[in-house]
């Protein structure tokens, strides 16, 4: 009898931890600074194995021209080829922005990890007041749906603080999707113009934590601002676990580096909260 209880137990625990390490997801943004034609097969290779680490990550920076599309399939056929599982991707029309600051976003995700719900789109909202409006894709994991809004902000100093003010309007736009912001904001997360989304009970998933590459390494320091950011909202996931991904330490130099970006990516592992 004792045995027989004592294996409901274990296989009782087993379940609520199988449910739980399950209702995970990993997040990754990344800047790659000038996606296309630009980037050798060694490259993509490298940033492959990088993004591998993730189930969905959001791209800033990928160019308007052919190439910039191309280059996201060459990653995603990497990752299929070298993981051992399928993965997909979706890119944007070229942002709504004066020409020489247009650019594409696009997401690739683990096909056995999550779903695109639906189309994902640049969001027109605040087409006339964001240079590079938001792009928004809903994905999902079993019942669980979660929205990412990628976004690559103006130049720090064009303040990009006029642009993500406008942020704080989002989650009441679309109520229903669960909205996480993450990209590249050019401005660090304790700026005051996040305190809105904050108060609405987002937070950064990374204080403190440079993302963007100096042109040389002085006394071992490679980075240079705390630009790039995950911003979570507490009360629908938890955070489980954050990594700010050093690739650069794995290659010879920093000018190799900035061939593949002038920024890290980051990651988050978040956990559903039960509803």
């Amino acid at each position: 009898m004792l045995t027989k209880l004592f294996c409901k137990l274990i296989f009782s625990t087993f379940l609520i931890l199988n449910i739980s390490i399950h209702a995970q997801v990993s997040i990754m943004t990344w800047n790659l600074q000038n996606l296309g034609k630009s980037k050798s097969t060694a490259e993509i290779e490298i940033i492959a194995k990088v993004i591998s680490q993730t189930d969905v990550v959001a791209i800033q920076e990928v160019v308007t021209n052919p190439s910039g599309i191309q280059t996201i399939a060459k990653i995603q056929q990497t990752l299929n080829n070298t993981t051992g599982v399928k993965w997909d991707y979706t890119v944007s029309d070229p942002t709504n922005s004066s020409p020489y600051r247009s650019e594409r976003y696009a997401y690739i995700w683990k096909t056995n990890k999550v779903k695109l719900k639906k189309k994902a789109f640049l969001d027109p909202t605040f087409q006339q007041e964001i240079e590079r409006e938001p792009y928004i894709a809903t994905f999902s994991y079993k019942n669980n749906v979660f929205t990412l809004s990628n976004f690559h902000a103006l130049p720090k100093k064009h303040q990009p603080e006029k642009e993500i003010k406008y942020f704080k309007f989002l989650p009441d736009l679309y109520p229903d999707m669960n909205l996480i912001f993450l990209g590249d904001f050019n401005t660090p997360q304790y700026n005051n113009v996040f305190n809105p989304l904050k108060k609405q009970g987002y937070t950064p998933a990374f204080t403190d934590q440079k993302t963007s590459l100096k042109q040389k390494c002085i006394n071992g320091d490679c980075l240079a601002s705390e630009y790039d950011n995950i911003f979570i909202p507490l009360y629908l996931f938890d955070i489980i676990e954050t990594k700010a991904i050093y690739f650069f330490e794995n290659l010879e130099n920093i000018q190799m580096a900035r061939k593949i970006s002038d920024h890290i990516p980051l990651l988050v592992k978040i956990q559903f909260k039960e509803q």
